[in-house]
C-alpha cells in the first residue's frame, strides 16, 4: 500500500473537501527551497509551506540547535517554572520590536496568539471596570480559526455554520484618503464602547493578498490612540522580513499596544505563537485580587525546542546574507510586476516586499472559491511548483534561499499559465 493510499485510509487534511479532492502527494524530504516526494520528484515550494518557511526545508543551522536542546531540555511546565530558551527569545524579539513593546506571552500558533491579545484587551478593560466590549477590525480580515479569531475574520463560507456563536465586531473597509473622515468619525462615535481594534497591517493574506498603504494606517492608527482604542498588530504573516523589513510595524510611524506573531516564528520548524504588549496592558492584570490574573495557557507554552528554534531562525533573519536575499526577492518580484501587469489576463498585480499577487481577470467574482484555482493549482504542479490560488489570485511568497532561477522559472510558469488561460 502506498503512503497516499495509507493516509486516504486515516487522515483527514485542513481546507480539503475530502470526497472530491486529489489524493495527497506524499512529501518524504525537503532541501532548500525544494520538496520531494516518494518518486523522487522536485517541487519548487513557492508558498514557503503555507508561508512559515523561511529559510528553506531542513535547514542544518537550525536542526543543530535544536537537536542540542533536545539532549537538554525537551519541555517544563512554564506555569511557576522558566527556561533559557524563553527568555533569551523575548529579549531578542524586543529588540528589534517598538520600543513600546515589553512583554512577551507564549502560545502555540497565530490563531492562539490572536485569542490571547483578544482577552488581554477584553479583560484590561473588564480588571479597570469599564464595559468596552465591541471589537473593531477590517472587513475581508484573517485572524485564525479558532472561534475568536474567527470572529474577528471577515464573515464568509467558513464562518458561515458558526455564525450565532460568533460575538458581534463591528467592520470597516481598509483606510484610504476618500474613507479616513468617515472611519475616524466611526471610531470617535463608538470610543467608549470599543475595547480594541485588530488589523493586518499592509496586506491581508487570506483575503486575496489585498494591500493598503502606511499612510492610511498611520493615521487610523493615530485616531485610534487619540480616542484609547488598543491596537492589536496582527504581524503571523507579515513579520519576519515578508513585507522587505523585518515587520509590517518597520513600515509604520504608528506603533500598536499589542502585536501577535506566529507561522515564520521558527523558521517553520515547529509551532510556535507569541503575543507581546506594553507595560500598560500587563500592569492592568497586576493586582492582590487573583480573579483579575489572566487565566489562559497551553501544555506546550514556551516548548524550549520552539524557542531554541525561533532564536536560530531569528539569527539567520537578521543576519546580512538574509538581508540581501529578502531585498534580492523584493527586486525580481517588481522586475516580473512591471512586465506581468500588461497581460491582458491580469486584472491586477499587487507587491509588498517579498509577497507578490496576480489577480486573474474572471468573469465570476474574486474569492477563494472561484473556479480558477481548480484549473491552475494542477496545473503548477504538474510543472513542479507549488502554489496555492486563493481562487483567482496567484501569489508568490517563496523561502528566502530561492534562487533567482527557481524564481525566473516560476515566472515563467505563470506567464504560460496566463497564455493559456487566454486561449480557453
Amino acid at each position: 500500500m502506498t503512503l497516499s493510499e495509507r493516509d486516504q485510509q486515516h487522515i483527514w487534511h485542513p481546507y480539503t473537501q475530502m470526497q472530491t479532492s486529489a489524493p495527497a502527494i506524499p512529501i518524504v524530504k525537503g532541501a532548500g527551497a525544494y520538496l520531494f516526494d516518494e518518486q523522487g520528484k522536485r517541487y519548487l515550494d513557492a508558498v514557503s509551506s503555507w508561508w512559515v518557511t523561511l529559510h528553506g526545508h531542513a535547514h542544518p543551522y537550525i536542526a543543530q540547535k535544536v537537536a542540542a536542546q533536545l539532549l537538554a531540555l525537551e519541555q517544563v511546565i512554564f506555569a511557576g517554572f522558566t527556561h533559557t530558551p524563553a527568555i533569551e527569545l523575548a529579549e531578542t524579539l524586543l529588540e528589534i520590536l517598538p520600543a513600546n513593546q515589553q512583554k512577551v506571552f507564549y502560545t502555540d500558533n497565530g490563531s492562539t496568539a490572536v485569542e490571547v491579545a483578544l482577552k488581554m484587551c477584553l479583560q484590561f478593560w473588564n480588571n479597570k471596570g469599564s464595559s468596552r466590549q465591541k471589537v473593531l477590525a477590517f472587513t475581508n480580515g484573517y485572524h485564525g480559526d479558532t472561534f475568536g479569531a474567527m470572529a474577528v475574520s471577515g464573515r464568509s463560507v467558513w464562518t458561515r455554520p458558526f455564525e450565532q456563536l460568533l460575538f458581534d465586531v463591528v467592520f470597516i473597509d481598509p483606510p484610504t484618503k476618500e474613507n479616513l473622515p468617515q472611519l475616524k468619525s466611526l471610531v470617535s462615535g463608538m470610543a467608549t464602547e470599543i475595547a480594541c481594534f485588530i488589523y493586518e497591517p499592509l496586506v491581508q493574506g487570506s483575503g486575496g493578498m489585498l494591500m493598503h498603504s502606511a499612510e492610511g494606517l498611520n493615521e487610523l492608527m493615530r485616531h485610534c490612540r487619540k480616542e484609547r482604542v488598543l491596537m492589536i498588530q496582527d504581524e503571523v504573516f507579515t513579520g519576519f522580513g515578508r513585507t522587505g523589513k523585518n515587520f509590517g510595524c518597520d513600515h509604520l510611524t504608528e506603533v500598536p499596544d499589542l502585536m501577535c506573531f506566529s507561522k515564520g516564528l521558527t523558521g517553520g520548524t515547529m509551532p510556535l505563537g507569541i503575543t507581546t504588549c506594553i507595560n500598560e496592558i500587563y500592569e492592568g492584570f497586576l493586582s492582590e485580587d487573583q480573579h483579575k490574573a489572566l487565566y489562559h495557557g497551553h501544555s506546550f507554552t514556551a516548548n524550549p525546542l520552539a524557542c531554541t528554534a525561533a532564536l536560530a531562525s531569528l539569527e539567520l533573519l537578521r543576519s546580512q546574507e538574509t538581508q540581501d536575499h529578502i531585498r534580492r526577492i523584493c527586486k525580481k518580484h517588481l522586475e516580473f510586476s512591471i512586465k506581468v501587469e500588461s497581460h491582458p489576463q491580469v486584472k491586477e498585480v499587487r507587491q509588498t516586499g517579498t509577497i507578490l499577487a496576480i489577480e486573474w481577470k474572471s468573469n465570476a467574482e474574486t474569492s477563494y472559491f472561484n473556479a480558477f484555482r481548480d484549473q491552475l493549482y494542477p496545473f503548477f504542479l504538474e510543472h513542479g511548483i507549488l502554489l496555492r490560488p486563493l481562487g483567482n489570485v496567484i501569489y508568490i511568497l517563496p523561502p528566502y534561499c530561492m534562487s533567482n532561477e527557481d524564481l525566473e522559472y516560476i515566472y515563467s510558469v505563470i506567464w504560460l499559465a496566463l497564455s493559456q488561460t487566454e486561449k480557453r
